[in-house]
């Protein structure tokens, strides 16, 4: 791991800083912006650009996964609802660039060819998570202890249980859907209140909240993730900065001209991995906020440290 934050919550314990609940409205909120500018720029960029590079290298594998583990519960085609629904999320530049590879990609595995590349895309999609983990171990000051199978594992188990909520997510809004339109064709005398099921089209928004408070939660350090500091204002911050970004960078674009002078064919591309730099530089600002405003949790999880190093079971 890189050298931890000076403003982590380790570091700030050792030095003996004072609580954010001592300090007035005013003075807490400059200090947790303090912690979060500084934490950023320590290492906040290199962190970005690496996730910008590790999305577009272990989205393929992602999806890949899914197929196969879709298709294992005999939901073959909800893998490409998944694609479709993390499409809606993305800028239209970039889905244009990305839709016809992924399914094309999907279309080509089957039988063993499928599970053979679902083995490869977990190993692979792992990197991802454990550099997620990186970010947030560096922004919390608490340093790896336990060996490195034992979190290529976690990582594992924590993909295969996304493709399985992601699943479960689609399953839910395709009833909704469905129960909208039966009010409307069916049983119109209901329709005044069938509007209320049309959160079914902020499933994906959702879907994407949760789906990073669940990386936020558990990949914190245990010693942060059973206490009582907060997880969910970073997954929020991040969820907003994708969606935001997602909204604003194709009229970014068009007031720039577009990249095609630059990047020429490669345009797409270019736009795609620099989507990803801000989503990547999100993840790492919400999880110096998570960082900035917990505190070290008292005696009673102090065994949890141990528990880090493998000491306690």
């Amino acid at each position: 791991m890189n050298q931890p934050s000076p403003e982590s919550p380790e570091v700030r314990r050792r030095e003996g800083r004072p609580a954010l609940s001592r300090l007035h409205l005013p003075a807490r909120t400059i200090e947790v912006v303090k912690r979060v500018a500084i934490g950023t720029y320590n290492d906040g960029f290199t962190h970005a650009g690496n996730l910008a590079y590790l999305s577009l290298l272990t989205l393929f594998p992602f999806f890949i996964v899914a197929a196969a583990i879709a298709r294992a519960f005999g939901r073959g085609q909800d893998s490409i609802h998944a694609v479709t629904a993390f499409l809606q999320t993305v800028p239209p530049e970039v889905a244009t660039v990305l839709q016809q590879p992924i399914l094309d990609v999907l279309q080509a595995r089957s039988g063993s060819l499928l599970w053979l590349g679902a083995l490869v895309g977990l190993w692979t999609t792992t990197g991802f998570i454990e550099t997620v983990r990186s970010i947030l171990r560096q922004a919390y000051g608490v340093p790896f202890f336990r060996p490195f199978w034992e979190y290529r594992l976690g990582s594992i188990g924590l993909i295969v249980g996304s493709v399985v909520l992601l699943m479960l997510a689609f399953s839910f809004q395709v009833v909704l859907v469905g129960v909208e339109q039966l009010i409307y064709r069916a049983l119109p005398f209901l329709a005044p209140y069938a509007g209320y099921l049309s959160v079914a089209k902020i499933a994906p928004a959702l879907a994407l909240f949760g789906a990073l408070y669940i990386l936020f939660y558990s990949l914190a350090p245990k010693k942060y993730r059973y206490s009582k500091c907060p997880k969910w204002p970073g997954a929020a911050l991040t969820a907003g900065v994708w969606i935001g970004t997602t909204q604003l960078l194709p009229l970014a674009i068009d007031a720039l001209g577009g990249y095609d002078r630059t990047y020429g064919s490669l345009a797409g591309v270019m736009i795609a991995l620099f989507f990803f730099f801000i989503v990547g530089l999100g993840v790492v600002i919400g999880g110096e906020l998570n960082a900035a405003l917990a505190e070290t949790p008292g005696p009673a999880l102090e065994g949890s440290v141990n528990d880090e190093k493998g000491i306690v079971a």
